[in-house]
């Protein structure tokens, strides 16, 4: 790994150390939770806090406007890795049941659809796992998500709707909430693994990102590296996922590891690319310049890869 590479990332966010330090230089947890406590002081996450609003929301609404809406900024904090017992994004995730349990076990913001929305609920058990909710009816939500597991493994929030095939987005959004739900709640989280499993088995069938018909990329916005993804999913979301969960190196998983190494510039980084369209507070990282987050990203995958073999 590049000296030069690791300084420079360590230049960066308070959010992008504590990573480095934990990720990249294996430093004890003294070292990495300390500078950890920044994310809340300084920089993006810092900036993100500031922008709640009196009634506990960000961008007036509890899942739009994307990407400013309370549901992404959490997303987005989560990611940075604000500490789970911030009292505000705790507040925050208390709204989310401000409508109660559906009728199917979910979580259902919106009363024109007869179903509760499975990549939101995916999303939901991370962000209520994540920052330590107390509610206890994140159990059945949880439920539902495995009761909505299709028969290939997967997850499609279109399957209400007749959808016969799992979706890359969807199955990725429930993978991250199942996971730090297990984190959460060890004790009930075991029934999750065998979904997990089967979730996992999904996605390296389809070598992360090729259509089971005909082998092809799927969708070419599947060998992008966006951060921050928001609900989209994208083969460095993957790697990333399963590097974070320690998975075992899979050799389907290789086409991805050589789609990334590719992606590497001359000097050692990787850039940014185009973020998804909608409302954002600030940008994070110029579009075509060298970007942290996909650098930092980019590195612990393949630690964890040349390192597992």
């Amino acid at each position: 790994m590049d000296p030069m590479v690791v300084n420079w990332l360590l230049e960066g966010d308070p959010a992008i150390r504590w990573q480095v330090q934990r990720d990249l230089l294996g430093a004890p947890p003294e070292v990495y939770l300390q500078e950890r406590q920044y994310v809340a002081e300084k920089g993006w996450g810092a900036a993100l806090l500031a922008r709640q609003d009196p009634a506990n929301t960000w961008g007036g609404g509890i899942y739009s406007p994307k990407w400013i809406s309370t549901t992404y900024t959490l997303l987005l904090l989560r990611q940075l890795g604000l500490p789970p017992e911030n009292p505000q994004a705790q507040s925050a995730c208390a709204l989310f049941w401000q409508y109660g349990l559906y009728k199917d076990g979910g979580i259902n913001f919106f009363r024109s659809f007869k179903h509760s929305e499975t990549c939101i609920n995916g999303m939901l058990v991370g962000l209520l796992s994540y920052f330590r909710d107390p509610d206890e009816r994140i159990h059945s939500v949880v439920d539902f998500l495995l009761r909505d597991q299709m028969a290939d493994g997967g997850w499609n929030c279109e399957r209400v709707h007749g959808a016969s095939h799992s979706s890359f987005h969807t199955t990725i959004s429930v993978l991250e909430g199942l996971t730090e739900y297990r984190l959460a709640y060890p004790e009930q989280g075991g029934r999750t693994l065998p979904a997990s499993q089967r979730g996992h088995e999904f996605l390296l069938l389809h070598r992360l990102y090729h259509s089971h018909r005909t082998g092809e990329i799927a969708d070419p916005a599947f060998t992008r590296m966006v951060f921050p993804p928001r609900w989209h999913y994208d083969f460095l979301r993957a790697l990333d996922y399963f590097q974070s969960i320690q998975h075992p190196v899979d050799e389907r998983m290789r086409e991805g590891i050589e789609l990334l190494q590719h992606k590497q510039t001359i000097d050692g980084m990787w850039l940014n690319y185009q973020s998804w369209q909608g409302k954002v507070f600030f940008k994070l990282e110029a579009a075509g310049t060298t970007g942290r987050w996909n650098t930092l990203r980019a590195l612990r995958v393949l630690k964890w890869w040349t390192g597992s073999r």
